[in-house]
């Protein structure tokens, strides 16, 4: 099972080829499941530029399987813990949304497709947190 981050979804609405939107097809043709999650979500409807294509987008994306934080408030502090160990390795990751996505694929035993070098380094660090 694979959760795809906003760095694969975004070229593909582009319609723009990357090494990674090509294992979105491959996931896709295979069968392997495959979702997102809320954050990524979120960040997929906040850059439309119209209304229109709001709801468009959305009424797709709320077709698709979601995964989330299994833990309540200790997810959140595992995820702070995430961003500690990689301040301890001299790794700054840039965004906290991407430590809650990272958190949510660790707590689910789901791969990531990204397209992220936040996402490389804190694997680095984070050994759950698995490449698709």
């Amino acid at each position: 099972m694979v959760l795809i981050d906003t760095s694969v979804l975004i070229p593909i609405l582009k319609d723009v080829r990357t090494a990674e939107t090509e294992k979105f097809e491959e996931i896709v043709e295979k069968g392997i499941p495959y979702g997102i999650c809320n954050y990524v979500y979120q960040e997929l409807l906040q850059g439309v530029r119209t209304e229109n294509q709001f709801e468009i987008l959305k009424d797709y994306l709320d077709t698709q399987r979601f995964y989330d934080l299994r833990d309540g408030r200790e997810s959140y502090a595992n995820a702070a813990k995430m961003f500690f160990r990689c301040q301890k390795a001299g790794i700054t990751i840039r965004k906290g949304v991407d430590l809650i996505i990272a958190q949510i694929a660790v707590e689910n035993n789901l791969r990531l497709l990204h397209n992220d070098k936040d996402f490389t380094q804190l694997m680095t660090v984070e050994k759950r947190l698995k490449p698709y």
